[in-house]
């Protein structure tokens, strides 16, 4: 597979392509932020809503660099961002916590496997933009506190673990489902991802192990935890 370089971005297709990605990891952050500082409200303590608050934080001030960076292309963020409003949204509210075990396994599983999928992706794009991604996509040790709390909370009540293994399997089958949907949906994202015969993006037995790897992770965390995926 061959690799972009920044001059890649005077090419129209590789530029929309980009665009789409950009767009639909903005949306996802901006979304995050708002859901996120939202689910706060699931916690027990103000201790754990003010390290809500914080991951909440962090999630929009990624938005705001992405924001940055496409504008720096010349494009508008929420016009880039629209095509993949609907998409985001629902997935959000199939991944509703209703409890703050849950809203921790969001954090913890769902926030993960996205984030998983785009460090895949971010191969596919040029040095400055792929450096970009991979900052935005650091953890700031939210999943380690998910971590922590949620062993805790499992310690203390075995019937929990059973429920949040199948809250994590409907986080990784919702996530997964979503993106290849996202992908096909949309032609210029297609277009960055999936090789056409250029060289560039990935063949169908790329394609194919990335979900592999994607699930294994997903896998490990859960054994982390004392969990069946």
């Amino acid at each position: 597979m061959k690799q972009r370089t920044a001059e890649d971005l005077a090419e129209p297709a590789y530029r929309q392509g980009l665009l789409a990605l950009l767009g639909v990891l903005a949306y996802g952050e901006l979304v995050g932020f708002l859901t996120i500082a939202q689910e706060a409200g699931l916690a027990p303590s103000s201790r754990d809503k003010v390290t809500f608050a914080g991951v909440a934080t962090q999630e929009f001030a990624h938005y705001q660099r992405l924001a940055e960076r496409i504008e720096a292309l010349g494009a508008d963020p929420h016009q880039t961002m629209a095509p993949f409003t609907r998409a985001v949204d629902d997935w959000h509210r199939r991944a509703t916590p209703t409890d703050w075990s849950e809203a921790l396994m969001k954090v913890y599983a769902g926030n993960s496997i996205a984030n998983d999928f785009y460090r895949e992706v971010s191969d596919l794009v040029d040095p400055e933009t792929r450096q970009l991604m991979r900052e935005v996509l650091e953890d700031s040790g939210q999943v380690e506190f998910a971590a922590g709390e949620l062993r805790r909370a499992i310690g203390a009540d075995d019937r929990l673990g059973s429920r949040l293994a199948l809250w994590g399997r409907r986080l990784i089958g919702e996530a997964l489902s979503q993106a290849q949907r996202v992908a096909a949906d949309n032609d210029d994202l297609m277009g960055l991802l999936v090789d056409d015969g250029s060289g560039y993006g990935l063949d169908l037995g790329d394609w194919m192990r990335m979900f592999t790897r994607l699930t294994d992770a997903h896998t490990a965390r859960m054994e982390a935890l004392g969990l069946s995926a």
